[in-house]
């Protein structure tokens, strides 16, 4: 079976946000896999996709310290900026993280370990609503 579908995330602010309600809300065919995987792509070039820690918030809060200390606004540096100062640095952000994350399905649920969760890394001030093409691949259950 193959399946795509293309779904909007509502905005949020600048941050690390956990998405893996929203990502299976909108796919409940996977519940039909036994075995395959999900290829999940942010549609924007300021926002990314991640997997990591989906207990603790102060993770999420300490993955976006970093990345502001690691790739700070308004550095001379930057060329690009007609778009703000939040906008270059997103870029890089971005570009380091990915826009695109491949997880397994296993009987009928994404195979995540226990403390994963899905991010979307939104890495501007204001970036507006957030559009994904989700592609899920597998084997039905019999």
């Amino acid at each position: 079976m193959w399946l795509q579908r293309h779904f909007r995330l509502e905005p949020v602010p600048r941050g690390f946000h956990l998405i893996t309600r929203e990502v299976v809300a909108a796919l409940p065919e996977l519940g039909e896999l036994r075995v395959g995987l999900l290829h999940l792509h942010v549609q924007h070039t300021s926002a990314s996709l991640a997997l990591n820690e989906n207990a603790d918030p102060s993770v999420r809060r300490d993955f976006e310290s970093w990345f502001d200390q690691a790739v700070p606004e308004r550095a001379p540096y930057w060329t690009h900026t007609a778009e703000g100062p939040d906008d270059m640095p997103a870029h890089i952000k971005a570009s380091l993280l990915g826009p695109s994350l491949t997880l397994p399905i296993s009987e009928g649920r994404l195979a995540l370990g226990t403390w994963q969760g899905i991010y979307l890394c939104e890495h501007r001030d204001h970036g507006g609503a957030r559009s994904l093409v989700a592609t899920a691949q597998g084997e039905r259950s019999e």
